[in-house]
């Protein structure tokens, strides 16, 4: 499979997300109560909905929202490797969304197009998805999976090829970037606190370059797993 990827083909992604509401007393009555059901058999005894809402509600896509999402793609010049970057981000998740699934439709909308995430299959896509359901859009032909076969489903997961069939295999994009010796800028915060960093202090530039740093290590995993040589910092453009 490795082997058949067209690296112009694909588009990856990654995508930062915060609870809908910074805290699980700010949810309106229904949707505390709809909270407290939902994770109810996720919960263990000693913690409470408000607890657990700190802790997994920014990965539930029926309780969260996208705050930003950075796309890149490959192209080459002068037989180098070359990588760009854009990001689509703020408070407006329906524009956001909007935005993103333009760029599907006009630019990656074909049988030979595929979507490219780290968990992506587990995470990224249908939490895209489900939001995108949930802000009154239609969702591009890339995410529109329903009734398709897993062979006719164009996404790649670095982090299901690295399992090589193996589903108790859980490992982080940081475990495999420093097992492959791919270079990452230092890390300026990691994803937990990206809520906090948003409810805060509003700082989307610094949550932008810190999903734009994973979209280009998703990139360069790939092409390790390939055997192909990485993308020079030099070569890296935003657009």
């Amino acid at each position: 499979m490795l082997g058949e990827i067209k690296m112009k083909n694909v588009l990856f992604l990654d995508i930062e997300t915060v609870p809908i509401k910074e805290g699980f007393e700010d949810l309106p009555p229904g949707f505390q109560k709809l909270w407290e059901e939902t994770t109810a058999w996720q919960r263990k005894n000693e913690v409470t909905p408000s607890e657990f809402y700190k802790i997994k509600a920014g990965v539930m896509a029926e309780f969260a929202k996208i705050i930003c999402i950075s796309v890149g793609y490959l192209f080459f010049e002068k037989r180098e490797s070359c990588f760009r970057i854009k990001s689509f981000y703020g408070d407006n998740e329906k524009q956001i969304l909007s935005d993103f699934n333009a760029l599907l439709n006009s630019k990656f909308n074909t049988k030979k197009h595929q979507l490219c995430a780290h968990n992506g299959k587990d995470f990224d896509f249908p939490f895209i998805a489900r939001r995108t359901l949930i802000n009154e859009l239609k969702l591009p032909a890339l995410l529109d999976i329903a009734g398709k076969k897993p062979w006719e489903v164009n996404h790649i997961d670095t982090m299901e090829l690295w399992r090589f069939g193996d589903f108790k295999n859980y490992p982080s994009i940081k475990l495999l970037a420093a097992l492959f010796n791919i270079p990452t800028p230092k890390d300026d915060i990691d994803g937990s606190q990206v809520a906090s960093i948003y409810y805060k202090e509003k700082d989307f530039e610094r949550i932008k370059i810190y999903c734009q740093k994973d979209t280009l290590t998703v990139a360069q995993l790939l092409l390790r797993y390939k055997g192909e040589k990485l993308i020079q910092e030099e070569n890296i453009e935003f657009a």
